[in-house]
């Protein structure tokens, strides 16, 4: 079906029920993209870690049955006994190792959801440019058409002017020779338009219909490259995402340290044991027991193991704390490079737009010379070229002006959603993490052992905010690039 559709001209497109927007669009690859929807799913498993890492609140229960018969040939005949045992096992304290994995699974889970965002801006951007790719291609072909249109009329007109002896057959053949390339040129143009039809299927999910003209995203890019700088150092996914990952390992270094302090819990067992001899039941004359214990465990020597662990956290940490400042010079140069290409599309634009209007200006002056003789056919045939040549310049000038605004949105960090699709419904993968954080499993004194476990637990290193300079660093970092 899809290489049955993707070939059409602009002539089957007109006959399409309504325009489709870029909003609609970006709304139906945004609920139905297979990457989209699988990194939503890595997102939500993710979100069970934490829910793993706060059980080491919660009490862990466990029964123990047993049935056994032991056959002798001495007097006392046959033995049958049978056991049943419940044990409960309540974390009061375990020196903040816990309350810090609750940290660092927390931490991963908001670095996931960056990391989901990362991926929804690649999304709208893959949207936007197979959107405006379309559409560009569809104007190249319309353009085309045109030009092939013009040199039949013209081819018609030279052949009624050589039969009367006004032209030369070389008139003649300088328009064939002009509108055989421009067939070759509507061949190519159809090809890139199926071309640019099959991506944007790929990448939406249906094929496109008669495409509107795109909503203008001018108003949504700030004034000045420092501005968008700014925003990206707060915005960008990518900056938010190694935060997230510098504070969950920071919370893995506290782990670590918390391996040192004693942990303190409770263990309660009921159960009950019997038996009998001969052929009785095994369940007869059953004795009934209730123990419960205070636990408290010390490490003391661990041969240099849990030392080691410390020392490895604290230098994950230390690169994650390093990898900040990488991931906020390649986000700096992401913004520089794309302002810098939109800019360079904006002067494009104007120059392809000022071409389009001064060639239209001479091929119409150069058509009504050359009724008069002053002209010849190949200037009229050059100019029309020049003309052509102008508005395809100018379609493109439009869409690489277009995909650059999207590029710089992108690179700050500020492309979603409801930016082109205002009407469309957002994922919210903050949902299922509340679903799940308190689904099946959780006790109404889990606050109170979690609020005990952080009492003199480990410090997390705190940093500052992402984007601050400490003061004994002013003047020595990196410039933003420019």
């Amino acid at each position: 079906m899809l290489a049955a559709t993707v070939g059409l001209s602009l002539v089957g497109l007109a006959g399409a029920a309504g325009a489709e927007t870029l909003g609609d669009a970006v709304a139906l690859a945004y609920q139905t993209n297979p990457t989209v929807q699988a990194q939503r799913a890595s997102q939500r498993a993710l979100d069970e870690s934490y829910v793993q890492a706060r059980t080491g609140f919660r009490p862990s229960a466990s029964v123990t049955a047993t049935v056994g018969r032991q056959v002798s040939g001495g007097v006392s005949g046959d033995n049958n006994s049978s056991s049943i045992t419940l044990n409960v096992d309540q974390p009061l304290y375990t020196g903040g190792r816990v309350a810090s994995q609750v940290t660092a699974a927390e931490s991963d889970v908001m670095a996931g959801r960056e990391n989901l965002r990362r991926v929804e801006i690649g999304l709208l951007q893959q949207v936007i440019q197979a959107y405006v790719d379309v559409r560009r291609d569809q104007q190249r072909l319309a353009i085309s058409q045109e030009n092939v249109a013009v040199l039949q009329r013209q081819l018609a007109e030279s052949k009624a002017r050589f039969d009367v002896g006004e032209l030369t057959r070389t008139d003649v053949a300088q328009t064939e020779a002009r509108l055989a390339a421009a067939q070759a040129s509507l061949a190519s143009s159809q090809a890139q338009l199926a071309i640019s039809r099959a991506g944007y299927a790929s990448i939406v999910g249906q094929n496109p219909g008669d495409l509107a003209p795109e909503p203008p995203l001018s108003k949504l890019i700030p004034p000045t490259v420092d501005q968008a700088f700014d925003v990206a150092e707060r915005d960008s996914p990518l900056m938010r995402q190694q935060d997230y990952t510098e504070q969950g390992s920071a919370a893995r270094v506290a782990e670590a340290k918390a391996q040192t302090r004693p942990e303190v819990s409770l263990r309660g067992s009921f159960g009950g044991s019997g038996g009998s001899f001969g052929s009785g039941s095994p369940f007869a004359d059953y004795s009934h027991n209730i123990q419960g214990t205070a636990v408290v465990t010390m490490p003391i020597f661990t041969g240099g193991f849990t030392q080691s662990q410390i020392r490895q956290a604290a230098e994950r940490n230390n690169a994650d704390r390093i990898g900040i400042e990488g991931v906020r010079r390649q986000v700096l140069l992401q913004v520089s490079q794309a302002w810098n290409q939109l800019l360079g599309s904006r002067a494009n634009l104007l120059s392809n737009e000022e071409q389009v209007r001064a060639a239209g200006v001479a091929y119409e002056g150069i058509k009504q010379e050359a009724q008069v003789g002053l002209r010849t056919t190949l200037d009229v045939l050059n100019q029309e070229q020049e003309l052509r040549n102008a508005e395809l310049a100018l379609v493109n000038a439009r869409h690489d002006e277009y995909v650059a605004g999207a590029g710089v949105l992108a690179a700050m960090g500020v492309l979603d959603v409801r930016t082109v699709a205002p009407d469309a419904t957002a994922y919210d993968p903050k949902a299922n993490f509340d679903k799940v954080r308190h689904g099946f499993g959780w006790t109404p004194w889990e606050p109170a052992v979690e609020a005990l476990d952080r009492v003199g637990a480990p410090a997390v290193v705190q940093r500052p905010p992402v984007g601050a300079t400490p003061a004994s660093a002013q003047g020595s970092g990196p410039a933003k690039a420019q």
